[in-house]
């Protein structure tokens, strides 16, 4: 099923957006309007479409540039639910106390009521919703149950007029999360073949695996993909470094983007910018490189050609 006609939307290039600079992060210094303008007069003539994770004062200051500057912009607007149940499995701790993870149903309670008020407040500009974020995968540091996540979805639905939908790996969707295809509009995956040990010649034929096997399943509902990228730098740990630099982001990016183009499937890249606050400290942490442009706003290679005279 095309998302074109199944949600209303026209047909575009899109892209995952998170404006954190050098010495900022979520939670912390947060970028400024100007800092955030800058950012959409780069993107704004190459993306239609730009997905944010969470109704915090960065997803509020980019609403309101794109307002007040005219910005020709499409917004998916994700609320980021927190952990409401321990996950013994992931690797990188996904355990807390009783009092926390009810303290953490509270947080997300405002946080899916923040974000029916922005869609509310900006009608024209948010475009669709999203209830979370990698919430119920098995790795998951901040695991909520399907259950819960399906009570967030009606939520919205009962008091916003956007599609709502999850973003998730695109594993979960083929049997974990059943029950919650049936509560939302669209399903949006997430796919990573450079995580699943992927090479290059081999990546756009497991990204259409992995579209395939979701789309396949479920023929009556739309599928999006909101996240599908390449990181330019790895330490090795999860990601041999052999297998990544700037020259495969681009043939992966161009590769994805001819391919969502002709099989008209709303594909979000990840993402516009490096964020140097995520993961470890190590400089070459993969989480920090994914991406088209650095840190500092230079173009990779993928980029250089559209952004370099």
């Amino acid at each position: 099923m095309k998302y074109t006609t199944a949600l209303n939307l026209a047909p575009g290039k899109a892209i995952c957006y998170s404006g954190f600079r050098e010495g900022q992060r979520p939670g912390g210094i947060v970028p400024s309007y100007e800092e955030i303008k800058e950012d959409l007069l780069m993107l704004h003539h190459h993306w239609q479409y730009l997905r944010l994770y969470d109704c915090d004062p960065h997803a509020e200051t980019v609403l309101e540039v794109i307002q007040k500057e005219n910005f020709n912009f499409k917004i998916m607007l994700g609320a980021y639910i927190v952990a409401e149940a321990n996950n013994y499995g992931c690797p990188w701790g996904g355990t807390y106390s009783a009092d926390q993870l009810e303290e953490n149903k509270l947080i997300n309670l405002k946080q899916i009521k923040k974000l029916i008020d922005l869609a509310n407040e900006y009608p024209d500009i948010i475009c669709c919703l999203s209830a979370g974020n990698e919430a119920c995968v098995d790795w998951t540091d901040h695991y909520v149950p399907v259950q819960n996540v399906i009570e967030y979805v009606r939520m919205i639905k009962r008091e916003a007029k956007q599609p709502v939908t999850f973003c998730e790996n695109y594993l979960p969707w083929l049997d974990k999360l059943k029950d919650l295809v049936e509560e939302v509009d669209f399903i949006s995956i997430h796919t990573y073949p450079v995580w699943e040990y992927k090479r290059i010649h081999e990546a756009m034929e497991y990204t259409k695996q992995n579209y395939y096997a979701v789309a396949d399943t479920y023929p009556n509902t739309p599928v999006v993909i909101t996240e599908a990228g390449w990181t330019t730098f790895s330490n090795g740990k999860g990601i041999c470094p052999s297998n990544v630099n700037e020259e495969f982001q681009r043939i992966y990016y161009n590769d994805l983007i001819d391919w969502s183009k002709d099989a008209n499937i709303l594909t979000f890249v990840f993402e516009a910018f490096d964020e140097s606050w995520k993961g470890s400290n190590e400089a070459l942490e993969p989480e920090k490189h994914w991406g088209l442009f650095t840190v500092n706003r230079k173009p990779k290679k993928v980029m250089q050609e559209l952004f370099e005279s």
